[in-house]
């Protein structure tokens, strides 16, 4: 899988580089994104802006590696989705399990806001 990453003091930007996301890249996904709980930031941005097209087994295990940063502690949130890609998860049933945003600024927001609710609990 074709990506840019991007660290920042509180969190990664993963920019996926390609157009497609087909069912077969479930392996490449989450060899890309689990190793980050491992790390001291643990928080990712996945940008998605170039990515024209998901098939449905790639983005629930989206939905299954989110909630894999949830239960531990980390933030995963998604941004700059092409519309046709948030209809197509909505219409799965699938947009509403992800932490989506129209922005990278909102996205990091919400990590910024996750991080501080987490340092209270």
């Amino acid at each position: 899988m074709k990506v840019k990453i991007d660290t920042k003091e509180k969190f990664h930007v993963i920019t996926i580089e390609q157009p497609g996301l087909p069912a077969n890249m479930t392996e490449d996904m989450e060899q890309t994104l689990l190793p980050f709980l491992n790390n001291s930031i643990k928080n990712i941005i996945i940008n998605f802006e170039n990515v024209e097209e998901i098939e449905e087994p790639l983005a629930k295990l989206l939905v299954s590696i989110s909630q894999t940063f949830y239960e531990q502690n980390s933030s995963l949130v998604i941004c700059k989705l092409q519309t046709k890609i948030e209809t197509y998860l909505d219409e799965k049933e699938l947009l509403e399990l992800l932490n989506t945003t129209p922005t990278e600024s909102e996205a990091w927001d919400i990590v910024q806001m996750e991080e501080i609710e987490r340092e209270f609990n």
